[in-house]
């Protein structure tokens, strides 16, 4: 007999702010991670932070922002008005208070809300908050969002602004590590959107004189342009375009008052449609749309009054209406579309040309591979309903709300005995499993058709469902698995070039890890240390005393299933696969799978941060 679960008043409670955050952080940070994803919770605390002096830079106060991280503590210093002396602590620390409630102070701002730095100081160890203006200064500290110092206003000979400091909590970022790729492209974003803003981290100083235009020539080679970009934009709106000569799918950049919306939303599905129209309409013809946005390269940034985005991380806007009169989104991107663009290719026939030209080598080579196409879904598609090769996870199988693909990974295995234990110990919710058969074949310098021809790349592309580009990728981390040694080191960069040579932007947009496992067991009768250097191990050692049992693993399938949960878990360490901002694509494929040179370490290391330290026993 099942007993009765009371329910009386006693199982009623109210959490105060503090509380509710730090116990559903997700609400308010999206995922929490480690630090190896761009959009990690320890990111979005700098980036809450970050907003309200970008909010400052656009209502034309402060030009310049600091920003320093030593000892995971994070500072960031604007020069703007300063928070008013009176509201420092609740502005921080109590709901529904802040300036952007009141729109004739922050029209066209970033976080309408309120809520971004009361959820940084909830959810930091340490927190403080300096406010100058006036030429007086006010202090507040926190710890967990527990006000532990509220210092009386003193008089200052300081510039005005505001300063905030915060430790990001271990207890709710567990293991956590800055990593800077992550926090520059980030302040590059910022500094494309705002020109003449200047911001220095740690030193280095970031500033854009050509908005989105500069934001493009950092991520396309000049080599692969396939004409200059073109650069348009007015009061509320600017747009950047350009075509790649060797990329197959489309690469949008979109963001709304300064945020990049990674999700897209409203404005980018206006602005894909708006150049499929307009180009349609210039050429008087009635051509495919997967053909006219194929390689392209662009970017989009709108301003919107009060926008509405689809979670507290504003990553994908909802806001149908521009606001302050204007047309709708949909309405004022396409009319912007098609005057400025059209007038571009009338006054520049050269570049309507090879548009023109891409557009026809698109289509040639999408009916050419029609036929092949339809054979190899057809493939996928019974091999999937054999679950051969993809073991997939509930958030899929279940047809669960597509939001939920942010917290799912696929991992990419070879061989039966690692695939098992990934299999068997991974959390069935949001962890699939692709198991390759034996090393992938070399795709270096192959042409897409091979993609469908060749059953491993096939079955992974329909995994992963980037057939058409990556705006419906079904997972948002693509985990590659393999042993640590020569041979899985070699299925790494097979690997790695595949998603080079076709499908880059599951890189570019910071997709693509590489599961770091342990590779030494140290242990003794109490405890038991999983070590993942050298170091790890001789401090285990030095640890436990004595002699105690060691185990170095060869490989993922001598790691028992009970072991691995350790590893794939909460504790995961995943090392990201990232493209330094001037690297070819070309140049790092010849480099990766060319000719050895002596130097073909090196690059790599440099150009893919990614740890490969076993390269020189290959």
């Amino acid at each position: 007999m099942t007993k009765e679960t009371t329910y009386t008043e006693d199982n009623i409670r109210s959490l105060d702010w503090k509380e509710h955050i730090r116990m559903r952080p997700g609400m308010y940070i999206g995922k929490l991670g480690d630090g190896s994803a761009p959009d990690d919770g320890i990111y979005i605390l700098i980036k809450e932070v970050l907003d309200n002096s970008i909010d400052e830079f656009v209502m034309g106060a402060g030009k310049t922002i600091d920003i320093s991280i030593k000892s995971d503590q994070v500072t960031i210093r604007d020069y703007g008005r300063g928070i008013p002396l009176g509201k420092v602590v609740d502005v921080v620390s109590k709901m529904n208070t802040g300036g952007k409630y009141d729109s004739k102070a922050f029209k066209k701002s970033v976080g309408l809300n309120g809520v971004g730095t009361k959820a940084v100081n909830a959810l930091s160890s340490y927190f403080k908050v300096q406010s100058i203006r006036d030429n007086k200064s006010k202090i507040a500290e926190f710890n967990q969002g527990i006000l532990i110092n509220d210092a009386p206003e003193e008089e200052s000979s300081l510039r005005k602004g505001t300063k905030v400091s915060f430790t990001p909590d271990q207890d709710i970022f567990s293991h956590y590590k800055f990593r800077n790729e992550y926090i520059e492209k980030m302040i590059k974003n910022y500094v494309y959107l705002n020109i003449g803003l200047t911001i220095l981290f740690n030193g280095k100083k970031f500033k854009s004189e050509n908005g989105l235009k500069d934001l493009l020539e950092e991520n396309i080679a000049e080599e692969s342009k396939l004409f200059p970009i073109i650069h348009l934009m007015e009061e509320d709106i600017e747009i950047a375009l350009t075509y790649s000569k060797s990329q197959y799918s489309e690469e949008f950049h979109s963001f709304v008052n300064g945020q990049h919306t990674t999700q897209g939303g409203t404005h980018q599905n206006a602005y894909r449609e708006s150049i499929v129209k307009t180009i349609r309409d210039f050429f008087g013809k009635n051509y495919e749309a997967s053909d006219i946005r194929k390689s392209i390269v662009t970017a989009i940034s709108i301003k919107v009054m009060e926008p509405v985005f689809e979670s507290q991380t504003k990553t994908k806007l909802g806001s149908t209406e521009m606001g302050g009169g204007l047309p709708t989104v949909r309405t004022f991107i396409n009319d912007f579309v098609k005057r400025r663009l059209d007038n571009y290719l009338h006054r520049n026939p050269q570049t309507a040309e090879k548009i023109q030209r891409r557009i026809l080598q698109a289509e040639k080579e999408r009916k050419e591979l029609s036929g092949i196409r339809k054979i190899a879904r057809e493939r996928a598609k019974k091999a999937s309903l054999h679950n051969k090769k993809l073991r997939d996870c509930r958030v899929h199988l279940n047809e669960m709300k597509k939001d939920n693909r942010l917290d799912s990974s696929l991992f990419i295995t070879e061989g039966d005995s690692a695939s098992g234990s990934i299999t068997k110990s991974r959390n069935v919710n949001t962890q699939a499993v692709f198991s390759l058969k034996g090393k992938p074949l070399n795709s270096y310098g192959l042409s897409k058709k091979i993609v469908y021809e060749n059953e491993e790349f096939n079955l992974l592309q329909s995994a992963l469902n980037i057939e058409d580009g990556i705006e419906n990728l079904r997972y948002n981390n693509v985990v590659i698995a393999t042993d640590a040694d020569v041979d899985g080191m070699h299925i790494r960069l097979l690997l790695i070039t595949f998603f080079l040579q076709f499908f880059p932007e599951v890189i570019k947009e910071g997709h693509l890890y590489i599961l770091e496992t342990p590779l030494f067991r140290v242990r003794d009768k109490k405890e038991t240390f999983y070590c993942y250097t050298e170091e790890e191990k001789k401090n285990a050692i030095q640890k436990l005393r004595g002699k105690p049992e060691m185990t170095r693993f060869k490989g993922l399938g001598e790691i028992s299933p009970d072991e691995f949960v350790h590893f794939i878990g909460k504790n995961i360490r995943l090392d990201p696969v990232m493209m330094d901002k001037e690297t070819s694509i070309d140049q790092l494929l010849e480099f990766y799978m060319g000719k050895n040179t002596p130097d073909r370490q090196k690059f790599i290391i440099n150009n893919l941060k990614v740890e490969l330290d076993l390269l020189e026993e290959n």
